[in-house]
């Protein structure tokens, strides 16, 4: 009989158990597969090379990455930015102490988390927020976003929103465009206040500051810092890190226009 290679039998059994489960933590690897945990880590960071795997900064879990061959993979555009950015957010995160959200572009004017640092113990603030799709009118990544989208793409998308969103959020489309130009002009937006979206499930009510990611000009994405609102108020956060946080969005997009060419 012929001998099975077992090292990729194994990364195909670790492939298998993810794809299985949506995400996996290297624990729940090692109780699914009997690996043990070293032999698991360099399995996870080849395949994660490859962008078979996608390792998630909130929580260190594992999910499928785009190059993986099935349609549950994760899209190009998202996976690129996630691997462009992962290291940066975590500096950032770690320089401000604060929680920091990756978004990227998904059309329409939206846009979709996917990935982030968010901690509860250290940030307070609910940390379960990877595939969520923030308001594009009342979150911080959402407004950033829409800010910098081309005159004629930010007109299409919010006659598709004005279809699609919430009753709250459509009753505040009429003044979008006021505080879109404000935004830009300041270099920032804002979340709304009172806006609770993700956050109701536990945590405090969380306040952001958002700016976009531009790879050659164009929007891509947006990155904010998330904290407990009644830990800082917004100036406070603008005066001491916005700079930070423009110079980080900066450098991801720059990396994410070079690996794209």
């Amino acid at each position: 009989m012929l001998k099975l290679n077992r090292s990729i039998d194994r990364s195909l059994t670790v492939l298998e158990e993810i794809q299985s489960n949506g995400t996996c933590s290297l624990a729940l690897l090692a109780e699914k597969t009997g690996l043990p945990k070293p032999t698991l880590m360099r399995i996870c960071a080849t395949l994660e090379n490859r962008r078979w795997l996608i390792r998630r900064n909130s929580d260190g879990c594992y999910q499928l990455g785009s190059a993986f061959p099935n349609i549950g993979g994760m899209p190009e555009q998202m996976d690129r930015l996630v691997m462009v950015a992962k290291e940066s957010i975590i500096r950032l995160s770690t320089q401000t102490g604060l929680g920091v959200d990756l978004a990227v572009g998904i059309g329409g004017g939206r846009t979709e988390i996917a990935d982030s640092t968010r901690a509860f113990r250290r940030h307070g603030v609910y940390p379960e927020v990877i595939g969520y799709r923030p308001s594009p009118v009342f979150s911080a990544l959402g407004l950033s976003f829409l800010a910098v989208l081309p005159a004629k793409d930010r007109a299409k998308a919010l006659q598709v929103l004005a279809e699609k969103l919430p009753r709250e959020e459509r009753a505040s489309l009429p003044g979008v465009q006021k505080l879109l130009e404000r935004n830009l002009k300041r270099g920032y937006a804002v979340r709304a206040d009172g806006h609770w979206g993700r956050a109701v499930d536990y945590g405090a009510l969380p306040s952001a500051i958002a700016v976009p990611i531009l790879a050659n000009t164009h929007p891509i994405g947006a990155i904010n810092l998330v904290w407990k609102a009644d830990h800082a108020t917004v100036d406070a956060v603008v005066n001491k890190h916005l700079l930070l946080l423009q110079k980080t969005a900066a450098a991801i997009g720059q990396n994410y226009a070079e690996i794209a060419r």
